[in-house]
């Protein structure tokens, strides 16, 4: 096990390492560890590596101008200069929650940025200024339509976090497809092959190999097939893509940069770099806002009270187990299964740093 401190600090010098500022290698780290403590060990420390080998290869700049280059009084367009998502992320949705301070709403579209980490954490940032947040981003292409062969799509997740009064918030974080490509990573660690659904073969066959996208395979939309609603997953991967990338000027669908540095960015890109999405809605826009949490309580409350199928389960609210999880890993610590540490440990060695 591992402190989430000790792994901060760790990420931390490893973003200074390679040229970021101080007070954004901190909060770089912050996003980074927070999806190990909520248990989304597949965008946590795992990826430290990949951004590292991003910046090797010239496309990741860890000293960006951020800057605005568009906007109204609700809405703006961020250039992220090439920056790491992890501060990109965050920066674009402070935005948001400003102006959603002056004007009862914030959207904010984010161009030439990388993987921001998990979605959640910058939708969390507007609850806790007892806001309504959305985030989405669209990704790396390996995901096919319903009915595809091609990889279009990224796993494009899209969260959404709403505050409550006594009871914690509401945070949906999800992947638009049937599982996020991390969860491959993982299964690839341990040996073992997917669930039925997953993933299928370069000829749209479907299979349950964990290496079968690095063969030239496709993840598949939320659904898994038609017959089980894959073009709803498609539809909200391409509401996504679109919402992040095109209305922003990002690269989209096939032409989004992949996130491993040894694939080549593809010819006659359409935009610059990832793209993002952010809202940020203040409650008192629509009610007023204790009004509105006495409700979302009592909501939460009667979901949670669900008559369950079987006496050995309970029905859950969103976040309910990222939440506990990160109980639990703060009091006991963020298990990294041996082949990350492994990576970690030469990371260190090469940076010159301890692990």
């Amino acid at each position: 096990m591992y402190s989430s401190k000790k792994l901060k600090e760790f990420t931390q010098n490893v973003f200074q390492k390679i040229g970021c500022p101080a007070d954004e290698a901190s909060l770089a780290a912050e996003v980074l560890v927070s999806a190990d403590l909520r248990g989304v060990d597949s965008h946590g420390v795992a990826r430290l590596s990949g951004y590292v080998r991003l910046w090797e290869a010239n496309r990741l700049n860890a000293t960006p101008n951020i800057k605005v280059t568009h906007h109204t009084p609700s809405t703006a367009v961020i250039d992220g200069d090439k920056g790491l998502g992890l501060v990109v992320g965050p920066k674009a949705m402070e935005i948001a929650i400003e102006k959603a301070k002056e004007v009862g709403s914030g959207w904010v579209s984010v161009k030439n940025s990388n993987h921001f980490g998990i979605a959640g954490y910058h939708s969390l940032l507007a609850v806790q200024n007892d806001m309504i947040g959305i985030s989405m981003t669209n990704a790396s292409p390996l995901v096919a339509p319903t009915f595809a062969k091609e990889r279009m799509l990224g796993t494009n997740p899209i969260a959404v976090g709403i505050p409550a009064g006594e009871q914690p918030p509401f945070v949906a974080d999800l992947a638009t497809t049937t599982a996020a490509n991390g969860k491959l990573e993982i299964l690839q660690r341990k040996g073992e092959d997917t669930p039925e659904g997953w993933v299928q073969d370069k000829d749209g066959h479907p299979i349950t190999d964990a290496h079968g996208v690095k063969k030239g395979g496709a993840l598949l939309p939320l659904g898994s097939d038609r017959e089980h609603g894959s073009h709803k997953g498609y539809c909200l991967g391409s509401v996504v893509d679109i919402f992040s990338a095109v209305l922003s000027g990002a690269s989209y669908g096939p032409w989004a940069p992949p996130f491993v540095s040894f694939l080549p960015l593809a010819d006659n890109m359409p935009g610059e770099g990832l793209g993002h999405f952010f809202g940020a809605m203040r409650i008192d826009g629509f009610r007023p806002k204790e009004e509105f949490k006495q409700h979302m309580d009592n909501w939460i409350t009667r979901f949670r009270n669900t008559e369950p199928v079987s006496k050995d389960q309970k029905v859950l609210i969103p976040g309910d187990p990222e939440r506990e999880m990160e109980q639990q890993r703060l009091n006991e610590g963020i298990p990294l299964h041996e082949s990350v540490v492994k990576d970690l440990t030469e990371l260190a060695q090469k940076l010159e740093l301890e692990f």
